[in-house]
């Protein structure tokens, strides 16, 4: 579904301030994976998640997307193929679009567009069932505006948005780090019903060590722009936040004693 071959980026090549942020990087999600990603500040994961999306093109390497070769094209050409959702709640939705409007305009994205785009009776059913799901009462404000929606709720609408046409790939982007503890908890829990009921190829970047051991089947650690450990299935089961920092210092050498958000 998803592969990386050898893929460089590099920031400021050729100045004081050059950055390899991703070094060589080769990477195959199958069909179906649900993968976090866990490191400190600067390891490469949002990187490297900007690169699969097209925001960031490599210096060197390709890459892949069910089969189709993305590497040279900008972010809007493989809007078709992604679903994504950022760190900040206010960045997935439209403020001065109402929540059935940001529905409306997720259901077509990708989709030839025409004159006809009012949404219909039978859209606004299918969009209050679905937000009913959420729990958080959005089923009877289709007419609200985004905007005018907590950080809470926006952040589900955009998870909404993004997994509403099943996405040949779901980004999730530290999509809980500016929730509250009560709120986060809930988004990801929502989150992971919706990868589970659809079987989402999924890539979730997270600086909980606890959330990226108890979510998905397999797990990556990344440390100065290289996979470092990569562990699935039972062997990902088993593990604990101790076992796992255990297996960083083992294969890098260094310690993340000090960075206090991966053990949160």
């Amino acid at each position: 579904m998803l592969r990386m071959a050898n893929v460089t980026k590099i920031f400021n090549r050729g100045t004081v301030n050059e950055k390899t942020a991703l070094s060589d990087v080769t990477l195959t999600v199958s069909d179906g994976d649900f993968v976090t990603m866990i490191g400190g500040n600067g390891a490469g994961k949002s990187t490297l998640l900007n690169c699969v999306a097209g925001v960031f093109l490599p210096e060197e390497g390709g890459i892949h997307i069910d089969q189709a070769d993305v590497t040279k094209l900008g972010e809007h050409r493989r809007a078709k193929y992604l679903g994504r959702v950022f760190q900040d709640p206010m960045m997935g939705t439209a403020a001065d679009m109402t929540i059935e409007e940001n529905l409306a305009l997720a259901l077509r994205r990708g989709k030839p567009r025409t004159l006809r785009w009012g949404v219909t009776e039978r859209e606004r059913a299918r969009y209050k069932a679905l937000l009913k799901r959420l729990g958080l009462g959005l089923e009877a404000r289709l007419t609200t505006k985004a905007g005018l929606l907590s950080g809470g709720q926006r952040q589900a609408l955009t998870l909404l948005m993004a997994t509403l046409e099943r996405p040949k790939l779901l980004l999730l982007d530290e999509h809980t780090a500016a929730l509250d503890p009560k709120t986060a908890e809930k988004v990801l829990a929502i989150s992971d019903e919706f990868i589970r009921e659809g079987s989402l190829t999924t890539l979730m970047v997270t600086h909980n060590m606890r959330n990226a051991l108890q979510y998905g089947n397999r797990l990556l650690m990344m440390h100065e722009g290289r996979v470092l450990i990569d562990v699935q299935g039972e062997e990902k089961r088993r593990l604990t936040v101790e076992d796992l920092l255990s297996l960083f210092e083992r294969a890098s050498g260094e310690t993340l004693a000090s960075d206090r958000a991966l053990l949160s």
